[in-house]
């Protein structure tokens, strides 16, 4: 097969990267492989610990589809034995074990979703249970000699739980040995991971040296903040968007992100050229182009992307239909009234959501959160961006508007 030249390939590759241990040797390896016509074998493992897949896992998925791209060996791993174990990166305590029921039925949701993002008969999906299953107690008992107490403690999260005397399994130990062992049984040139899963690809280096195998280069892509901007995007943080979200759904969410947000999203998420997301920049910072009207070309893209060519446009009008700040308020008629109790607002603040369940607009406060990462929430004509907003006891009313129809006076009872 015919490649691209190093440096071509090299340009899509380090797109979004944070580190590459090391560049010198990817770019030894893309040389290897631009003469001898060999693709790389680009590794990647996911643990099925979950059943859906969100736009922070499409990161790595991506980046994936680069290499896919570029004509080499992808191979999309699926942690079914790990998976059981749970990685313990960034967990500040022992985590819940899945049954190997709960771990198969997440894996084939997996291969389902990942369809939307690499070309499923240019990837191969592999089973890490195929070879740690086939191993008796004593090569599996070998593979703990790879590594150290020492080393395993020098990781900063295992580091962090043993200094304040949360509780650390030895399976949790033995996590990075197994995902170094699944470098060997695949001979990877290269794996991919969030930067939290440095010291575990690190391991793989190691294990496949002591294998007697060429060690495999590491890249390292960043963890992609959730909706409210700040915490690492996860469904228990209810600041996700999920790839099988519709079309609605997803661009509305993606709507509510921050203006600072939207050119990470656009350089992780989508395949708009970091040349024309300079364009964005610029055009914005001259004032030639509306902040509002890039995040929508932004959800637009993504949209289109998970939904279909036409699904980007069609959600943009159902957007501006259900959430345009531009509705006339003076065309809501009368205002519902609704008086809340003063004894609510603790120390003379009440929490946004809590408000909105009050009121009767959400039935919970996470569906609360969803109304206002959805831009459908308005106060006194501001569309509310923060879910986490603690209103002060007005002076003499609050005007709510929720979604396009719904008008409520808020009136504190002494």
């Amino acid at each position: 097969m015919k490649f691209k030249p190093v440096k071509d390939q090299l340009a899509l590759i380090q797109r979004g990267a944070v580190e590459i241990i090391s560049d010198e040797e990817l770019a030894e390896k893309l040389e290897g492989s631009f003469k001898t016509g060999r693709p790389l074998t680009v590794k990647a493992g996911f643990d099925p610990s979950a059943p859906d897949i969100h736009l922070g896992h499409t990161v790595l998925l991506r980046k994936m589809r680069h290499f896919q791209q570029l004509g080499h060996r992808v191979v999309f791993l699926i942690g079914d034995f790990t998976g059981m174990i749970g990685d313990p990166t960034g967990k500040s305590e022992i985590r819940k074990r899945l049954t190997k029921e709960e771990v198969l039925e997440n894996a084939r949701t997996y291969q389902k979703q990942v369809s939307k993002i690499l070309d499923l008969e240019k990837t191969e999906i592999v089973f890490n249970s195929g070879w740690f299953e086939k191993m008796n107690a004593y090569q599996f008992l070998g593979l703990s000699g790879h590594l150290t107490v020492a080393q395993i403690l020098a990781r900063e999260d295992f580091k962090q739980r043993y200094n304040s005397g949360k509780d650390i399994s030895l399976l949790e130990f033995i996590y990075p040995l197994l995902q170094g062992y699944d470098s060997v049984e695949l001979k990877a040139d290269i794996e991919l991971g969030g930067t939290d899963q440095k010291f575990n690809l690190l391991v793989g280096r190691q294990m496949q040296k002591d294998f007697r195998q060429p060690q495999q280069a590491v890249m390292t892509m960043p963890l992609l903040e959730g909706l409210d901007g700040v915490q690492k995007m996860s469904k228990s943080l209810n600041n996700y968007v999920g790839i099988s979200e519709g079309a609605e759904e997803m661009f509305a969410k993606l709507m509510s992100i921050s203006d600072e947000l939207m050119f990470r999203y656009f350089e992780l998420l989508t395949d708009v050229s970091l040349d024309e997301i300079k364009q964005y920049k610029r055009e914005i910072e001259s004032g030639k182009l509306h902040p509002k009207k890039c995040k929508e070309n932004l959800a637009i893209e993504i949209t289109r992307f998970y939904h279909g060519s036409n699904e980007g446009q069609k959600a943009l009008k159902v957007f501006n239909s259900r959430f345009s700040g531009g509705t006339n308020w003076d065309d809501a008629g009368n205002f519902e009234e609704k008086v809340i109790a003063k004894s609510h607002w603790k120390r003379g603040r009440l929490w946004i959501c809590k408000l909105l369940t009050l009121c009767g607009v959400s039935k919970s406060n996470s569906d609360a959160r969803r109304l206002i990462q959805q831009g459908a929430v308005m106060l006194n004509k501001n569309i509310v961006k923060d879910p986490n907003l603690e209103l002060a006891i007005p002076e003499k009313e609050y005007l709510l508007k929720v979604g396009k129809k719904q008008f409520i006076r808020i009136i504190v009872d002494e």
